[in-house]
């Protein structure tokens, strides 16, 4: 019988995910991460408020948005164009990947709330619409990936020298079919969507198609020199923990549910036990090669309800959603630069990506969801909605562009095709579905607006 090595199992699990980051962390000592982390904060939390309620006050985006958009705006796109010296004394590389964790913890708490307002009853009644949806949302954006490909593939330095068709075919695909998860549960949650079954059927469709869209970049990571093992583990760990949790989940997460609703709130022990577990799944998805949000949503999903959730909301939601999620999409504009796409033909291209993109992710499931039989208004919302890619988008392309599978000029493709379908989603959603709904009742005022909560 072959020797059971736990150590060496462990040593596997924590060797190093990729290259590091490029910083010298042996020249900071822990007083100076601590200057510059909450100088950091400070600033994050000013820029996301301020021009999250711009977005909202003129362009009529939501709050997210904003948040979105001050992220790169902190970044090299702008505040290091302007002030570069200022940008990198605040902003400096060695502190990218205090950051980065400070990012997981934000986003990956904010994907476990929604979880718990995930209504798994509207899901059973419109599972045939979420099918449909998922295929179609990937099966679309990989036909558009065949075909535009090996026209990019001519062009110098969008994708790494040498790289397969195939590769460089999985890679777009992949980059196309995603969905901003985090960025479309906030706007769900946003727009009083969080209940209804059009917003339970574009979650489910939009966490299916990026579970989808990482198993395909484990396997190109693996052809590129990662190895098999990688997709191994991805694919099969991922679909072991999400069935284990999903199977016995709810039943062993019952009792505290029952003990919240005997004493009438949420103790700081039961506070601490969820936690755990959240971490847990967390650390599990992301140990895999999948994604750490995952397995929070996951856990989310089978949380109790009732009281339990309505104070795990009270308790966990504002420190997420002020402090900690504004982290994820600062790191993320510190990585993105809109001045590499620098001549005509670039800027054709990047139009050409764009305009594909949307064809085949809008275009694609709300064909899909008239199929399914739903009205034409609901189709175009569900299109709307999953039309949205955000800064899920930009992770993919940076793990893209670290791995070398990418160039700068492809990686600022998509980062302008990421903001753009994200910019579109509330807009087009609110004139294809959102004021009418609002109109008739059946959704309250945007919040923020008139009757509207702020």
């Amino acid at each position: 019988m072959e020797h059971f090595d736990l150590p060496a199992m462990l040593a596997d699990i924590f060797a190093k995910h990729g290259g590091p980051a490029p910083a010298v962390a042996a020249t900071y000592s822990p007083t100076d991460f601590s200057v510059h982390f909450f100088l950091q904060l400070g600033i994050i939390i000013l820029a996301c408020r301020v021009v999250g309620w711009l977005g909202s006050k003129f362009l009529a985006q939501p709050q997210v948005v904003g948040e979105m958009i001050a992220g790169v705006v902190l970044g090299p796109s702008l505040f290091g164009m302007l002030a570069p010296e200022v940008q990198a004394a605040i902003f400096p590389k060695e502190m990218k990947n205090v950051l980065y964790c400070g990012a997981q913890l934000g986003v990956g708490l904010y994907m476990f709330l929604v979880g718990t307002t995930l209504r798994l009853d509207h899901f059973a009644t419109k599972a045939k619409s979420a099918i449909g949806v998922s295929i179609s949302g990937i099966a679309a954006p990989f036909f558009i990936a065949f075909l535009i490909t090996p026209m990019l593939l001519t062009v110098p330095g969008l994708f790494a020298e040498g790289i397969s068709p195939a590769n460089a075919t999985l890679f777009m695909g992949a980059c196309i079919a995603l969905t901003a998860f985090p960025m479309l549960a906030r706007i769900i949650n946003e727009r009083g969507l969080s209940h209804t079954s059009l917003g339970t059927l574009s979650l489910t469709a939009g966490a299916f198609d990026d579970a989808v869209s990482w198993c395909v970049l484990a396997l190109v990571l693996a052809a590129f020199g990662a190895g098999a093992g990688v997709a191994v583990l991805a694919i099969g760990g991922g679909l072991i923990w999400a069935t284990v949790v999903l199977l016995f989940g709810r039943r062993l997460l019952a009792p505290l549910g029952r003990r919240v609703e005997r004493e009438g709130h949420m103790s700081n022990t039961v506070l601490g036990i969820t936690l755990i577990a959240f971490c847990t799944s967390a650390f599990v998805m992301d140990a895999v090669g999948i994604h750490a949000i995952f397995g929070g949503f996951i856990l989310g999903a089978v949380m109790p309800r009732g009281l339990f959730a309505a104070e795990l909301k009270k308790k966990v939601e504002p420190i997420t959603v002020l402090l900690l999620l504004p982290m994820f999409f600062t790191y993320s504009g510190l990585n993105t630069r809109f001045d590499m796409i620098n001549s005509v033909q670039l800027l054709l291209i990047a139009l050409g990506v764009l305009v594909a993109s949307v064809l085949a992710k809008f275009g694609a499931c709300y064909l899909a969801a008239r199929l399914a039989g739903e009205d034409n208004r609901t189709a175009l919302g569900i299109g709307a909605l999953m039309n949205s890619r955000g800064l899920m988008e930009l992770i993919i392309i940076n793990i893209g562009l670290q791995k070398g599978i990418i160039g700068p000029a492809l990686f600022s493709m998509l980062v302008l095709m990421a903001v753009v379908t994200t910019m579109m989603a509330s807009p087009v959603f609110e004139w294809v579905y959102g004021k009418k709904a609002r109109e008739s009742g059946e959704l309250g005022a945007v919040p923020g607006s008139a009757g509207g909560t702020a």
